[in-house]
């Protein structure tokens, strides 16, 4: 057993894992991350992923002792004081979903790309999203919200100031 230490959504936790355990299911069975869904277990699908440090990672395809000592970022920590992150807004509002089963890794994924790149166009976009797959969409509202997210005033890559209230 390794001792490790991360912080999940702005909350440190230290956990005594396995060597073998995959980060998803620290996330998933051990803290109770739900959002962060297992899709395919091999890396390819992509609705696993989460933000290490700011970036994005599947989560499928990372140990939990490679985790230690970092930041980590799901989708149930992007909404805060009942307020939305602009991502999850846009996706929202565009319609990107329809099953719902990558959202939350198209959205990390997006943070990420915004990040690097705040007004991609829309070929960058489908390649900032590539390694996420969706098999319901078609794609085309997920670019719109990803380029939507884009265009709204403040930053997008996990702070709340341009987050919109959750209607109730």
């Amino acid at each position: 057993m390794a001792r490790i230490t991360v912080n999940v959504d702005g909350i440190r936790f230290e956990e005594e894992v396995e060597p073998r355990l995959l980060l998803v299911h620290l996330l998933r069975d051990r803290l109770g991350k739900t959002g962060t869904p297992i899709g395919c277990d091999t890396s390819n699908c992509g609705a696993c992923t989460v933000l290490l440090d700011g970036k994005s990672a599947k989560s499928c395809a990372v140990l939990a002792v490679q985790a230690d000592g970092c930041d980590i970022a799901t989708v149930e920590g992007l909404a805060a004081g009942g307020r939305r992150h602009p991502v999850q807004t846009a996706f929202h509002e565009e319609h990107a979903l329809q099953c719902g089963y990558c959202t939350p890794g198209m959205i990390m994924a997006a943070i990420d790309l915004l990040r690097t790149d705040p007004d991609p166009s829309d070929e960058a976009i489908r390649e900032g999203l590539e390694g996420n797959l969706c098999r319901c969409t078609g794609y085309q509202n997920i670019v719109r919200a990803v380029r939507r997210a884009a265009s709204i005033d403040g930053p997008v890559n996990g702070e709340q100031a341009a987050a919109r209230e959750v209607p109730a």
